[in-house]
């Protein structure tokens, strides 16, 4: 379903970085455990986090303990505060919905990056965002509705309401 909230977009994109080089199987099992030790995704909450807090949430068996991935969510909050000055995360990301969305007949048909995904990539980046790579932001605008990659004839395909087709 479409997510056009902060807090939404920003545990999303939380839990797409911590998804890298692993299953969503493994992040989807850990999420209950990723939102207590995560503050629940409210960026100011997360933007607060120390050294001591790294240090914390390392041992949290809860979790993934990445050293990268986890100072990458404290560095991303703090970037999500700042967008607060101009258009705001969720309407960030979303400003890089294309103008039409993949119509895969096949699992092999289902890009893994596309233009816009790429150019939210360099937009974030450029922002002070870490670990938001085009595959990662292509994953992301899948969560979130931007794109829907359900093949066609899919009982799933359109369900998120953002595209007809």
């Amino acid at each position: 379903m479409p997510v056009t909230d902060e807090r939404g977009v920003y545990e999303r994109i939380s839990l797409e970085e911590f998804q890298a080089g692993l299953s969503w199987a493994t992040i989807l099992r850990k999420r209950p455990a990723f939102r207590a030790a995560f503050g629940d995704f409210v960026p100011d909450t997360i933007a607060a986090h120390t050294e001591a807090d790294v240090e914390r949430l390392m041992t949290d068996a809860g979790i993934v303990r990445n050293r990268q991935k986890i100072e990458a969510t404290i560095t991303n909050a703090r970037a999500t505060i700042k967008l607060r000055e101009e258009m705001g995360l969720a309407d960030l990301v979303w400003s890089f919905r294309p103008e039409s969305t993949p119509h895969p007949q096949s699992f092999a048909e289902i890009p893994t990056k596309s233009a816009e995904s790429v150019a939210l990539s360099k937009e974030l980046r450029r922002r002070g965002f870490a670990f938001v790579g085009p595959t990662t932001m292509y994953a992301l605008m899948e969560a979130i509705g931007i794109v829907d990659t359900h093949l066609l004839g899919s009982h799933r395909r359109g369900s998120t309401g953002s595209w007809t087709t």
